[in-house]
């Protein structure tokens, strides 16, 4: 008989949290038999009947939300919803697609790529997929053999303690630099590998255009500006995408949409547990007053003339603004450049990426990084890639390990075309 009255027998376990005891399964969400739908909208009904469904469940996930008609959308259905779900498409006629009916096979898959946490970080690779612990480890290491090119940087902690690190890139202190913030949302797994695939093409590659790019700028790189969510995503929860910031019952604030740029002025929510909440009020969280602190003390001081954030999924390479249909200043420059760097990628993989303003390509949205970078801190070259897959991906979030290398080459290829276009326009003099 258990001490104190404690059955370990029946699965209660005299800590709280304690997940592992006597052989209990992880406190980790499970996706099995979820099915991912793409719908498409041929009448306002349809889309009003949707929008109802967003706000009335929290047992589908929308990747977006439904606004017009022509409009295709991803929503990932969980297993006890599909009769109702299918019987609503059936009834209303809504076009749609099951692009899959197993959602939890591919996070499975997905976990088998992953590293283990004690894998010594000189194995880091773009094959794999790897914990927070080991990239960290990996710029240290990165720091250690490169000592007058790589020094680490750590912006402070983010809301759970962990630390928000990265690392300089120089070859010459009077050189121009660029900015790149990887990992805002957790799930996005590709956006941090892409990250420290940079780094390593930089410092390693003998291509001489990227030894020039070395030598020509210097750069700045955070694979994960949302450490906790990120660690999460790997112990607990795959799809999640927000920090984890407690709110009562519920956690976390969506960080790209917490800038203090137009807060919460469109494509964002105020409700706690919806995906995108916006947070109590503008550059609320932690993690977006750090990024906010280091931009402000090193735009001038390290001339950062470059802002590139890495998001999947849908292959879009966009400018500002996120908020408004309104151009900004150098629209035709950087609609010149994004168009440039898309037909680098398909010349590269024959993958097809749109670009374009965010308000126009993909969705209305406020309070990103990107739109702040450019309007509030005055960095005239803004980008936020959404890599691979495309639009109507059946691995959502998902992006298999085998797919790492080709869309992180990819995102650089366009880093490379947009930078180098942008320099003939002068914009690094």
């Amino acid at each position: 008989m258990a001490a104190s009255g404690t059955n370990l027998d029946s699965g209660i376990c005299p800590v709280a949290g304690d997940s592992g005891c006597r052989g209990n399964p992880p406190d980790q969400a499970r996706y099995d038999n979820y099915r991912i739908y793409n719908v498409e909208f041929e009448n306002q009904e349809q889309i009003e009947l949707f929008q109802k469904l967003e706000e009335q469940s929290d047992s589908l996930t929308f990747i977006g939300h439904a606004r017009e008609i022509g409009q295709k959308l991803s929503i990932l259905v969980a297993a006890h919803r599909v009769a109702d779900i299918a019987d609503l498409l059936k009834t209303y006629k809504v076009k749609h697609r099951v692009l899959t009916y197993n959602f939890q096979e591919k996070i499975d898959r997905n976990l088998a790529e992953v590293q283990p946490e004690s894998i010594d970080a000189s194995q880091l690779d773009w094959q794999h997929f790897f914990h927070l612990k080991t990239i960290y480890e990996w710029l240290h290491k990165m720091a250690e053999k490169y000592p007058n090119r790589v020094t680490v940087l750590d912006m402070g902690s983010s809301t759970q303690g962990n630390a928000i690190k990265g690392v300089k890139l120089t070859s010459n202190a009077n050189n121009k630099a660029i900015f790149i913030e990887s990992g805002i949302h957790a799930r996005e797994w590709i956006s941090p590998a892409a990250a420290t695939y940079i780094i390593n093409q930089l410092l390693t590659s003998q291509d001489p255009k990227v030894q020039q790019l070395a030598q020509n700028y210097n750069w700045i790189i955070f694979p994960s500006v949302n450490p906790d969510g990120y660690k999460y995503t790997f112990e607990h929860d795959r799809m999640w995408r927000k920090n984890r910031q407690l709110f009562g019952t519920c956690r976390g604030v969506d960080l790209n949409r917490n800038y203090p740029d137009h807060w919460n002025s469109t494509g964002s929510s105020s409700d706690p547990t919806r995906y995108d909440y916006a947070g109590p009020s503008a550059g609320s969280e932690l993690e977006t007053k750090r990024l906010i602190d280091f931009i402000r003390a090193n735009a001038d001081k390290e001339q950062i003339k470059t802002y590139i954030a890495l998001h999947s999924y849908s292959q879009m390479l966009m400018f500002p603004y996120g908020y408004t249909k309104e151009r900004v200043s150098n629209y035709d420059d950087l609609q010149e450049f994004g168009k440039k760097a898309s037909a680098a990628i398909k010349a590269e993989s024959g993958r097809d990426y749109v670009s374009g303003s965010l308000f126009e390509t993909i969705y209305p949205s406020s309070g990103g990084s990107m739109d702040w970078a450019h309007s509030e801190a005055g960095i005239p070259i803004a980008y936020t890639f959404e890599l691979r897959g495309p639009p109507d991906s059946q691995d959502l979030f998902i992006l298999p390990a085998v797919e790492i290398q080709p869309t992180a080459s990819e995102a650089f290829t366009a880093i490379r075309t947009i930078v180098e276009a942008a320099a003939e326009k002068g914009y690094y003099k």
